[in-house]
């Protein structure tokens, strides 16, 4: 005996649930959407493997909060993968990161920063804001390293 049960009529907006009702709370919530990229680089100022040309697959996590809107939706998944695309991978995506990027040494810890901030720039002409605001980026150079930048570090200091 199995409880699996086809749906038997598809609900429908103002005839089995109101509009007023999709909007399940005024929380603040989190959302987060990760991404890859492959890219180029190699450190200055450094002794060891890294000061050479070399390459890496990159994962980032960009982790939003925000307010959710009367459909309850705080932003959709498809506008962060937009600025994504359109903001900020276009910089770093099977790129050579030291000519790229701004001046700085390439290592994790200032590409987070960067993107960082280009998302934080980003969210601001996002048309339905709704308090959305980075609260931490998490970029790793390999599957176990990684740089984060959070919100109340990037704010204070």
């Amino acid at each position: 005996m199995s409880d699996f049960k086809i749906v038997e009529k598809l609900q429908k907006i103002d005839e089995d649930i109101q509009r007023n009702q999709l909007n399940y709370h005024a929380k603040r919530v989190l959302v987060s959407k990760e991404f890859t990229f492959d890219a180029a680089h190699h450190l200055h100022d450094y002794e060891g493997k890294c000061k050479n040309l070399h390459g890496h697959t990159y994962r980032v996590v960009l982790a939003l909060s925000g307010y959710t809107d009367e459909r309850g939706l705080m932003i959709d998944f498809g506008d962060i993968k937009a600025i994504w695309k359109e903001k900020i991978e276009i910089h770093l995506d099977h790129r050579y990161l030291n000519e790229t990027l701004p001046p700085m040494n390439t290592t994790a810890e200032n590409i987070v920063v960067w993107i960082y901030e280009k998302l934080a720039a980003a969210l601001l002409d996002v048309q339905r804001n709704n308090g959305a605001r980075v609260e931490f980026i998490r970029l790793y150079e390999t599957p176990t390293s990684y740089a984060e930048a959070r919100r109340e570090w990037m704010e204070v200091e």
